[in-house]
């Protein structure tokens, strides 16, 4: 079983950056490719970001693709969102999940899918306002 903890969330205004964190409860977090997903209220849940397992693949949903940068520390069992010029529409609920590694055709081939996922964090809140 593995726990994440989601932080960093808060009100920021328009133009203006976050750094979300998730961190991981497993001694194996190498073992996992990770992804962010967001959800707004009256929204199905979105793909946002994944990262695989060693940090070297990175997919990107489009509309944060040269805004949002993911990364990771395996040595602190953390995964990051680095979120710059925001915008009022990327006002959501942030969920992490962690999914254990295994070979794929792409590396990042099905991470956009939140089914694929094992285990999800709690969430936390960004609102930007206008």
């Amino acid at each position: 079983q593995v726990q994440l903890v989601e932080s960093g969330g808060g009100l920021v205004q328009a133009g203006g950056s976050l750094r979300l964190s998730c961190a991981a409860s497993t001694r194996t977090f190498s073992n996992y490719d990770m992804g962010w997903f967001r959800q707004a209220p009256g929204k199905e849940r979105e793909f946002v970001a994944a990262i695989t397992w060693s940090g070297l693949n990175t997919d990107y949903a489009d509309s944060v693709k040269g805004r949002f940068t993911i990364s990771r520390d395996n040595a602190k069992n953390t995964v990051y969102l680095q979120m710059n010029s925001l915008k009022p529409e990327d006002t959501a609920v942030y969920f992490c999940a962690a999914v254990r590694y295994r070979p794929r055709s792409i590396a990042t081939l099905g991470l956009r899918i939140g089914d694929e996922y094992d285990y999800w964090g709690q969430g936390t809140q960004v609102t930007v306002s206008s």
